[in-house]
């Protein structure tokens, strides 16, 4: 039978069928290991019946309203104890429902921000290369991540992006962070309106953590300038890195702190942002309204979801599991490293980490990308699902392979991923695979 299905890419795929917790199961009966949670979504792992039946009690009460005008009960209970996880008080949260919304959602509430305080001129976002924010156009724009962007550069203003260097580990914190001065002094300090930065690097530069002290230097940066600081958490808040919020690592304080994939943990689609109460008032204090919405925003069934998941997470200790199993799964991705010499760097913090593939002799990345599309596929065969990459030299090479197992995983399976990834790395980074 011809699927009607319009397919990511040209390949074959598994239907699958059924998740339990870290595991999926497709049509054939194959079980695979998630060891990536899709792309770091299913944080609280597959099949948890407590959430699907408090979707399932949402949708027969309330399934729908339309934000310009109601609000919900589970909307305002779902932002109160969102809020309430953060460190500082008065946080509002904006709900929408995928990552790159809640990004396109930051540019827009940086620049009328600026704009509701009489500061016209700001209007440029400075974001990072290699980053990534998301797919949609603005998204992709803010986003420093060149395969993803080429195709589409025409649809683009790049100009309102200027973009700064990825984090560097041979710099100390307050270095590394100052080269955010250069940027903003080329593309002029009081045009820009906000500066977004992911606190642990993604998919475009797997698990890449800067340097102690890099965000208070960039908040204090930024404060200096009127810049506004977003902290991009799609991928690593909610537990995912170790901390509720990645940013807490640092001593910084976002102006917007910007969510979506552990939200609702691939229930359903939620993501947002949290808002300062200078941020919020100053929009509600001017117009009196963010001009800007989408229409599933504030989903009623979809932030029953993410109040369910909330509970899941409080409940079974998932933040503090997170830490501890990610640190068992560093030192095994360690340990790997001095088997397979191809693997030149294990990272991250929590249960979000990166492996950094290239040539051992030089330490440096092949000139020609695809080890870690070979070492994800050996992954796959052997029944290990894994999130790889490249571009994160300059756009073109650099291999990477993203982990992130759900933050629900036990020591045995810790243990069992590794194995997994030890065949893995024995059947694609042998001598004959990655010569070059």
């Amino acid at each position: 039978m011809v699927s009607s299905v319009f397919y990511r890419s040209v390949k074959h795929y598994p239907t699958a069928v059924r998740g339990e917790g870290v595991y999926l199961f497709d049509a054939a009966g194959r079980k695979y290991l998630d060891g990536a949670s899709g792309a770091l979504v299913a944080n609280i792992g597959h099949g948890n019946a407590s959430v699907a039946d408090a979707m399932a009690a949402q949708a027969r009460t309330l399934a729908f309203v339309h934000g310009s005008q109601f609000t919900s009960e589970v909307f305002e209970r779902y932002a109160s104890r969102l809020a309430d996880l953060l460190p500082f008080p008065g946080y509002r949260f904006w709900a929408c429902s995928g990552g790159s919304e809640a990004i396109e959602s930051a540019v827009k509430l940086a620049r009328q921000y600026h704009a509701e305080r009489g500061d016209t001129k700001r209007f440029k976002i400075v974001t990072r290369r290699p980053s990534y924010h998301g797919a949609s156009l603005g998204a992709l724009a803010a986003s420093g991540m060149g395969a993803r962007r080429e195709l589409y550069l025409p649809l683009m203003n790049d100009d309102a992006f200027p973009k700064m260097p990825k984090p560097d580990a041979a710099l100390n914190g307050d270095e590394d962070a100052r080269r955010l001065e250069a940027v903003l002094h080329e593309a002029g300090p009081e045009t820009v309106a906000a500066f977004i930065a992911e606190p642990i690097v993604g998919a475009s530069d797997a698990a890449l953590v800067p340097s102690a002290g890099y965000y208070e230097e960039v908040q204090r940066i930024c404060r200096e300038h009127g810049v506004l600081f977003v902290a991009d958490e799609v991928m690593s808040g909610m537990g995912r890195a170790g901390t509720t919020f990645a940013i807490s690592q640092w001593n910084a304080r976002p102006d917007i702190l910007v969510l979506g994939k552990g939200l609702a943990a691939g229930y359903a689609p939620l993501a947002g942002l949290l808002a300062s109460p200078d941020v919020y008032g100053a929009v509600m204090q001017g117009s009196g309204a963010f001009k800007h919405g989408f229409t599933y925003a504030g989903h009623p069934v979809s932030l029953a979801a993410g109040e369910a998941v909330l509970d899941v997470i409080e409940e079974q200790r998932l933040v503090e599991n997170a830490r501890e199993r990610g640190a068992q799964l560093l030192a095994g991705l360690h340990d790997l490293r001095a088997e397979f010499p191809q693997l030149l760097q294990a990272r991250g913090r929590g249960l979000m980490l990166g492996l950094v593939l290239g040539d051992p002799e030089s330490g440096q990345a092949y000139d020609t990308p695809g080890l870690a599309d070979r070492l994800a596929t050996a992954a796959f065969t052997r029944g290990l699902v894994t999130y790889p990459g490249s571009g994160a030299v300059d756009g073109r090479r650099g291999d990477h392979v993203l982990l992130g197992p759900p933050l629900t995983i036990t020591a045995q399976e810790v243990d069992e991923m590794l194995g997994l990834l030890r065949l893995a790395c024995r059947d694609a980074l042998t001598t004959s695979v990655v010569a070059r």
